[in-house]
C-alpha cells in the first residue's frame, strides 16, 4: 500500500523521521532488527506475553486462562476483555467453516496462506519450532485471535495515545543531547544554578520536536471515515446469517466492553485508571458503539480500529 511504502521511505528509512528524532539515532532500526531475531508468533497473544512479561500468572478458572499480579492494570484489565471478546468471536466464526481438524489439513488455501505467512512474511524465522503447524482448529483459531489483536486493540494501545501522552516534549524527551554533567563542569554548575535551562540544553533541540511532535500528531489521528472493531462498512459483508449472529454477537461483547471501561475509569480505588493528571486510560475502549465514528475523530486517544493502515 501507498502508505507502507511512504513509511519505508521516510519514517524507518536510514536517516528517516524516526532516527533524526531519537536517542539511539543511526541505531534505532538496528536495536529494532535485534530486537526481532527474539520474536515469537505465539507470544503476541495477550495472555501469553502478560505471562513472560511476569504481571500475569495461569489460571484455568480465568475466561482468558490467566489473572493478574496487578490489578489496577489498566492496559492489561481492558486488553484481556478485549482479548477475550476477539478469540471467542474467532472460535465461533471459523467453527462454522471448519467443524473439524481434517477441514482444516485438507484445505490447500489456508495451508498455502499459512505456508506464505512463515516463509515469506518471516522467511529468516520461518524454520522456529514455535510456529503453530495449522492442522487443528485451535491452532487456526488462535493464531486468527493473535493477528486480529495486534491488527486492532495492541496497536491502538501504542499508537493513539503517542500525542496525548507525548505531545508536549519535555514531559518525555526523546533524545539526550549531551551526558550527565560531572562534578567541577560548567555544565554541573548550571544543573545547580539553572535547572529549567540545563534541562532545555540538554533534551530534543528545536527541530527535532518539531518533527518529533508532527509525527506522533499524524500517527495519532483518526480519520473521520474510521471502521472500529466490531462494525462493517458493507452491511452486506456476508450472506451467511450464521457469520452474522456471531459478529452481532462480537459487536454487542465490544459494547459492553465500553461500559465496563466507562465504569473502571470512575472507579476512584483505580488510582491508574487516572492518573495525577486526571486523563482517563481509553486507549483499548473499542468505540464500536458509534457508528458514524464522530466522537473519536482526530486526536482522541480512543477508539480500536479494525485494522492497521500502517
Amino acid at each position: 500500500m501507498m502508505i507502507n511504502a511512504l513509511a519505508r521511505q521516510v519514517l524507518i528509512s536510514a536517516g528517516g523521521f524516526f532516527e533524526m528524532t531519537v536517542c539511539p539515532g543511526e541505531y534505532a532500526l538496528r536495536i529494532s532488527s535485534d530486537v526481532y531475531k527474539n520474536w515469537n508468533f505465539t507470544e503476541q497473544a495477550l495472555p501469553v506475553d502478560l505471562i513472560k512479561r511476569g504481571v500475569a500468572k495461569h489460571d484455568s478458572t480465568s475466561p482468558c486462562g490467566v489473572s493478574l499480579l496487578i490489578k489496577d492494570y489498566p492496559y492489561a484489565v481492558d486488553g484481556l476483555a478485549v482479548w477475550s471478546a476477539i478469540e471467542n468471536w474467532a472460535d465461533e466464526y471459523i467453527k462454522i467453516y471448519y467443524p473439524s481438524d481434517n477441514v482444516v489439513q485438507d484445505d490447500a488455501e489456508l495451508q498455502a496462506w499459512w505456508k506464505e505467512v512463515r516463509e515469506v512474511g518471516h522467511g529468516d524465522i520461518k524454520d522456529q519450532p514455535w510456529w503453530p503447524k495449522m492442522t487443528t482448529v485451535q491452532e487456526l483459531v488462535r493464531s486468527c485471535a493473535t493477528i486480529i489483536w495486534i491488527a486492532s486493540a495492541l496497536h491502538a494501545a501504542v499508537n493513539f495515545g503517542q500525542y496525548s501522552y507525548a505531545g508536549y516534549l519535555p514531559n518525555r524527551p526523546t533524545v539526550s543531547r549531551r551526558p550527565m554533567p560531572e562534578p567541577g563542569t560548567k555544565e554541573y554548575q548550571e544543573v545547580e544554578t539553572n535547572p529549567d535551562m540545563a534541562f532545555i540544553h540538554t533534551i530534543t533541540s528545536q527541530l527535532q520536536s518539531i518533527i518529533g511532535v508532527s509525527v506522533i500528531e499524524v500517527l495519532s489521528n483518526h480519520s473521520s471515515d474510521e471502521v472500529y472493531l466490531g462494525q462493517r462498512d458493507e452491511p452486506q459483508w456476508t450472506s451467511d446469517d450464521r457469520a452474522k449472529k456471531v459478529f452481532d454477537k462480537f459487536s454487542k461483547s465490544l459494547i459492553d466492553i465500553e461500559k465496563s471501561i466507562i465504569s473502571r475509569n470512575k472507579d476512584e480505588n483505580l488510582k491508574n485508571r487516572n492518573g495525577p493528571a486526571q486523563f482517563p486510560y481509553m486507549l483499548l475502549y473499542p468505540n464500536t458503539s458509534d457508528i458514524d465514528g464522530e466522537s473519536a475523530t482526530g486526536i482522541t486517544a480512543k477508539g480500536i480500529p479494525n485494522s492497521i493502515s500502517i
